[in-house]
């Protein structure tokens, strides 16, 4: 009963990190640097940089799902290929669809919907997870990496948005959202952050942030390891002194 019980733990186990790692430890935009591009182009507007996450979103779930169902059949030869053009597919699909219904996100976006076909991130979990797993390992890859990319471009854009325009501005490009317009810090607007150099500047402070935290992180460890050294060592002291105390009190 015990390993009946265990091995649904260890699945459950299994299928959270998967899902999980490409949104934490392995995020494709602040830790892996992938998918640069578009990160840097499309975040001036969060409408604009949630359009392109849902987009990556729905793209990696088709790609790994289908790639992952036929990677036995795939001759490793062509592998690549043959995940460019499955990729492309998806892609070429999502792109009319956004242009039929979602045509100022098709406009905004423009080419950088067809340049997903050769996103580092979508080739990169292709070959690293889809090639290696089964389809819903896949798909919870594809979802946990898809919102990975998605959360950072919409954290990149918030700070653009705020600072280069002063506000936010929802129900441009998502017609079944009404028109909305907050811009409180218009007047402090800095216009240099919707400017391409401000994509630059805003992903430096975040992944300047980023390992500000992870180096104090790292060395309260190692601080907290040393004092655990010294207090087995004291603690070991402690034992042979009582030892030989004990031992003289014997002699």
């Amino acid at each position: 009963m015990e390993q009946t019980n265990e091995k649904p733990v260890k699945e459950k186990s299994i299928r959270l990190k998967a899902f999980l790692a490409g949104i934490i430890k392995e995020n494709p935009v602040l830790v892996g640097l992938l998918g640069m591009c578009p990160t840097l182009a499309t975040t001036k507007s969060l409408e604009s940089a949630l359009g392109m996450g849902i987009l990556v979103i729905l793209t990696l779930i088709g790609s790994n799902v289908l790639i992952s169902l036929l990677r036995k059949i795939i001759p490793s030869e062509v592998k690549i290929p043959c995940y460019i053009i499955i990729i492309a597919t998806f892609v070429t699909i999502i792109k009319m669809f956004s242009e039929a219904f979602l045509p100022e996100l098709y406009s905004s976006l423009g080419v950088f919907i067809s340049l997903i076909v050769v996103n580092c991130i979508i080739l990169g979990r292709a070959e690293a997870f889809a090639s290696k797993n089964g389809p819903f390992l896949s798909f919870l890859d594809a979802i946990g990496t898809g919102l990975g990319f998605t959360i950072a471009m919409c954290l990149m854009s918030v700070i653009r948005e705020l600072l280069g325009t002063g506000g936010l501005t929802f129900g441009v490009y998502f017609p079944f959202i009404p028109y909305t317009s907050f811009t409180p810090l218009s007047e402090y607007a800095i216009k240099l952050f919707v400017l391409p150099a401000g994509g630059f500047l805003t992903l430096g402070c975040i992944l300047a942030v980023m390992a500000f935290y992870k180096n104090h992180k790292e060395e309260k460890r190692i601080a907290l390891e040393k004092k655990r050294i010294e207090e087995l060592k004291a603690k070991k002291a402690a034992e042979l002194a009582a030892k030989q105390a004990l031992a003289e009190e014997v002699k």
